[in-house]
């Protein structure tokens, strides 16, 4: 079982997001990478620059690397900038949004979360078009992945194993408004929260998290004590979603317990340590709401 490291969601400086990937290259025990801005557009220029050299040290270090499309294509500069991201030789791409069907011609790619792939018909259709692997979205349950893996033995299907989880993405930034700003005019505050802006009930319990016009979770998902069941279900990849922790850690724990040198409960326990003030949940995968914690087993 191979593990993926997904796109930075958050709007990290410009340093930081290159030397984090740098980490990466020379530290992670990942397998694939994938780099670009996924989220907003207005993010790209600034770190457009270093993903050459953010490219070249991943692939230098062995790591196959895949380039994130849009998950919401919508302004004619999105539409120019993804057709040219799908005609890109030299890139492997990784759709998040539809449209970008419409610019690859007969090239394989890889299909990532934010695609709503419920069912064998519908990965049937991306694997026909030239899908080689697809990362389902996080709130199928363990029979729904069982179904789409047995259906499709030729593709790589992978699961969203750590982070918050993406619910929903907007044409608004929610950001801008909190700040009273306009999405024109955002002044790129969502660079004060580096792991999303914390939203809560009111309350005062943890609801959701922010990032920009995009909803995330407020707790991360954790599907350690699940890699046993979602081996058996045939999911060749798990897929880590950066956060604002030491990802290194992450990934070796997640690589332990999927090698069998560490038990999933130890790992839960450390990566709690990690990443703290961070519920951890499963409870998507078990058919359960989502903020739910399942213990292997049960």
């Amino acid at each position: 079982m191979q593990l993926t490291l997904g796109p930075v969601l958050y709007h990290w400086q410009p340093e930081h997001w290159r030397d984090f990937y740098f980490r990466i290259a020379d530290e992670a025990p990942v397998d694939t990478v994938v780099v670009g801005e996924a989220v907003c557009s207005k993010r790209t220029p600034f770190k457009q620059d270093h993903i050459p050299a953010v490219v070249e040290r991943l692939e230098a270090a062995g790591k196959r690397v895949l380039h994130a499309s849009l998950i919401l294509v919508s302004l004619p500069r999105e539409r120019r900038q993804t057709r040219e991201l799908m005609q890109a030789a030299e890139a492997e791409v990784e759709i998040n949004d539809l449209t970008c069907l419409a610019s690859l011609g007969e090239r394989p790619f890889a299909v990532g979360p934010f695609v709503n792939v419920y069912n064998e018909a519908a990965a049937g259709f991306l694997a026909a078009r030239g899908a080689s692997r697809i990362c389902l979205p996080p709130e199928l349950p363990l029979p729904a992945v069982a179904s789409i893996a047995a259906a499709l033995p030729q593709v790589a299907i992978e699961v969203f194993a750590f982070g918050k989880v993406p619910l929903a993405i907007s044409a608004r930034c929610y950001h801008a408004r909190a700040h009273k700003l306009t999405k024109d005019n955002c002044r790129f505050v969502c660079e004060q929260d580096p792991d999303g802006m914390p939203v809560a009930t009111l309350d005062g319990a943890g609801f959701l998290s922010i990032n920009g016009v995009q909803t995330l979770s407020h707790g991360a998902a954790c599907l350690l004590g699940d890699i046993p069941a979602l081996r058996e279900a045939g999911v060749a990849a798990l897929r880590l979603s950066p956060q604002d922790c030491d990802m290194v850690a992450v990934a070796r724990l997640f690589r332990e317990v999927v090698d069998g040198r560490l038990d999933a409960g130890e790992a839960e326990h450390r990566l709690g340590a990690l990443y703290p003030d961070v519920p951890l949940a499963n409870g998507f995968l078990h058919a359960a709401p989502g903020h739910v914690h399942v213990r292997a087993g049960v």
